[in-house]
């Protein structure tokens, strides 16, 4: 398969993958009277997980597809991977609940994988393209 870093697998794997749908959760509600984190210390919580196989985090990958937080401090995210038979399908949407989780003024929070639409290339933030050398 073609990948834009050498050496890494970044449109593949052997994994078993992950089916549509596939949740993570993680937190606890939120209690009354604290406050709430803001839409930049989410960002800042997923840009701190990495695909272990590109030296990316997934927010610059393009890997968020919506990510909101509700009156009630829970924090709903949709999330794709670069491929459905990614090696770390069934884990990566783990890893990203744990880490927003895991901001100060957040309550539960639920990762759901979507295959649709599948991610392209082109999501990568401008600062990803070049840490891949993909122009």
């Amino acid at each position: 398969m073609f990948s834009p870093y050498p050496g890494f697998g970044m449109f593949g794997g052997d994994g078993a993958g992950a089916e549509e749908g596939t949740q993570a959760h993680a937190g606890s509600a939120l209690p009354e009277g604290v406050k709430q984190a803001t839409p930049d210390d989410l960002e800042t919580a997923l840009r701190t997980v990495y695909d272990p196989e590109i030296p990316v985090n997934i927010y610059d990958l393009g890997l968020i597809y919506h990510c909101a937080m509700q009156d009630s401090g829970d924090v709903d995210i949709t999330m794709t991977l670069t491929a459905p038979a990614c090696p770390v399908a069934g884990e990566m949407p783990g890893q990203v609940a744990e880490a927003v989780a895991a901001v100060e003024g957040v309550g539960k929070v639920v990762v759901t994988l979507t295959w649709t639409p599948p991610w392209t290339p082109e999501q990568m933030s401008e600062d990803a393209k070049m840490a891949l050398d993909f122009f």
